[in-house]
């Protein structure tokens, strides 16, 4: 259900001036109370004001009239076109997740382990995301994936992500041109306007520094032409470390550390606009997820609500007309 923002604005503001009438209006009615008073002391016998008038009407009057300026007021701010700014879902959003699979991956600083966590995250951000947003699924180690092109099927991209396996090397560069390449081509045909940025957005998960493939500011400059910001996620701690069998020595295992790398992926993010995060569990992880999920899903509007002020004008008005006829009315 879309929020609504507590804020007000107007799309015609000058006609809140019109407000000082209401202001004079009532700086006429505090003059016209106090001559009245003056007058009244005119009387020789002031006992004469109780036969005259028994049943003073005091301070009901002055209910009657704060009432019927309250009307005038929310007429006013009606008439000044009154909106306020709500989320909406978007019509059509399409995110990529772009998930490293290298062996860095496999490190278990993450309970159980990066890649089992991400995995995890993935699935809970699938069920959770937006109905009109297309996911699609990159994995990426020595060559990017495409696992499955941007698509409403939550299904096939969950049965995907838990098919992600881990292989050598991390070819960021080539992982991030490739997924801009997909957002370009599922978001072929929308009406932008000549300024506008596509409604699309990576989210590249990695723990490592690139390896091999394209340089990474020949990625994020695709990035940057598309307009397509990549939202960049690094997942995992500084004490990371995985095994592997030494090249060099067959059935040897060396115990390598594998330290989270912020300053590219937060490099990725300032470059193309994006969001850059870092997290060590799969729940923060999935908060992440949700977030960016939320963020390209809905779109923010304004919202007429003059009907509002209106309806509280009329409301206010009926109220004013009662209690003028229970209070004042004169039976012969």
């Amino acid at each position: 259900m879309p929020d609504l923002s507590p804020g007000l604005s107007f799309t015609d503001l000058w006609r809140l001036w019109l407000l000082l009438g209401v202001g004079l209006a009532a700086l006429g009615y505090v003059v016209a109370q106090r001559r009245r008073g003056t007058y009244a002391l005119r009387f020789s016998d002031t006992s004469l004001i109780d036969a005259v008038a028994p049943k003073r009407p005091g301070w009901r009057r002055h209910v009657v009239a704060l009432t019927f300026l309250g009307v005038g007021s929310l007429m006013i701010v009606a008439l000044a076109g009154p909106v306020t700014e709500v989320e909406v879902p978007r019509e059509r959003a399409v995110v990529i997740l772009t998930i490293d699979t290298s062996l860095s991956m496999g490190a278990e600083d993450v309970d159980p382990s990066r890649i089992e966590g991400a995995k995890r995250a993935a699935l809970e951000f699938l069920e959770a995301a937006p109905p009109g947003v297309d996911i699609g699924l990159i994995s990426f180690n020595e060559t990017p994936v495409v696992r499955v092109p941007p698509t409403s099927d939550r299904a096939s991209v969950a049965t995907a992500v838990e098919q992600l396996e881990l292989g050598q090397f991390t070819n960021t560069g080539d992982a991030i041109s490739v997924s801009v390449s997909s957002l370009a081509s599922a978001t072929e045909g929308l009406e932008l306007a000549e300024d506008e940025s596509p409604p699309a957005v990576i989210v590249l998960l990695s723990d490592g520094e690139p390896t091999i493939g394209r340089p990474i500011e020949t990625a994020t400059a695709e990035a940057i032409r598309a307009r397509i910001p990549v939202s960049t996620v690094a997942f995992g701690t500084a004490d990371g470390e995985v095994t592997i069998e030494d090249p060099e020595s067959p059935g040897t295992f060396l115990t390598v550390p594998v330290p989270v790398d912020e300053d590219t992926l937060r490099g990725i993010a300032e470059d193309t606009g994006g969001s850059f995060f870092v997290t060590s569990s799969s729940d923060e992880l999935a908060e992440v997820y949700r977030d960016i999920g939320t963020s390209i899903g809905f779109e923010t509007v304004d919202r007429d609500v003059g009907d509002w002020f209106l309806a509280a004008a009329l409301i206010l008005s009926a109220t004013t007309a009662v209690l003028s006829l229970a209070w004042f009315q004169r039976l012969p």
